[in-house]
């Protein structure tokens, strides 16, 4: 098992490397049938143009992803996160954001409009999404930075339900070292930006 900070490390240093265009030979392409042993849960979005595998530099078998529009937290994903932490062992957790999200773009965009999640003529699974990320949204904050902010803030509230919401989790945390923190990928430059991370923190 690694621990929850050389798990962070390994993704901070393949982060470093793909911005580099410098991805190691990871990406291995054979079948793990017997078992598999993955350092890191990633909670990412479902958006095409963010990979966890790629944007980490990580090889098949490496991470137990779980993608979600919006990488927002329902019963769903907790229940995955607590699968993949119980049954294969790793002691990292990331929910990771990205820059340019259409699914927070499309939540200002409902609520902007004076509807809500409830209101809002769209079927129940957009109206969960819209639910989810709503929470986040701040229309109090200077105009141009609505949607930047609300990808952090959602960022931040995906963490806080796992951290908050599964005594599995919570008790992974307080007696084995689980480690669950927040990233924001910037579509752009290809970094990943860690947030809301325990102390310590590797640098």
């Amino acid at each position: 098992m690694i621990p929850a900070l050389e798990a962070l490390e390994k993704l901070k240093v393949g982060n470093v490397r793909f911005v580099a265009g410098e991805s190691a030979e990871l990406h291995r392409t054979h079948k793990l049938v017997d078992n598999q042993e993955p350092f890191a849960v990633v909670l990412g979005c479902s958006d095409s143009r963010v990979p966890p595998e790629i944007v980490f530099d990580q090889g098949v078998g490496d991470m137990f992803v779980i993608r979600i529009a919006g990488n927002i937290v329902t019963p769903l994903e907790l229940g995955s996160v607590e699968f993949a932490a119980v049954k294969f062992g790793p002691r990292l957790v990331v929910v990771m954001g990205h820059t340019c999200c259409g699914a927070v773009q499309a939540t200002i965009e409902t609520l902007a409009s004076g509807q809500t999640a409830a209101t809002a003529d769209l079927s129940a699974g957009m109206k969960t999404i819209v639910e989810h990320i709503g929470v986040s949204v701040d229309f109090e904050a200077d105009s141009d930075a609505v949607v930047d902010q609300t990808i952090e803030a959602n960022v931040r509230n995906s963490v806080r339900s796992l951290r908050e919401q599964s005594q599995v989790l919570i008790d992974l945390t307080n007696d084995d070292g689980m480690m669950i923190v927040g990233a924001v990928y910037d579509i752009s430059t290809g970094v990943v930006e860690f947030i809301d991370c325990p102390e310590p923190m590797v640098s």
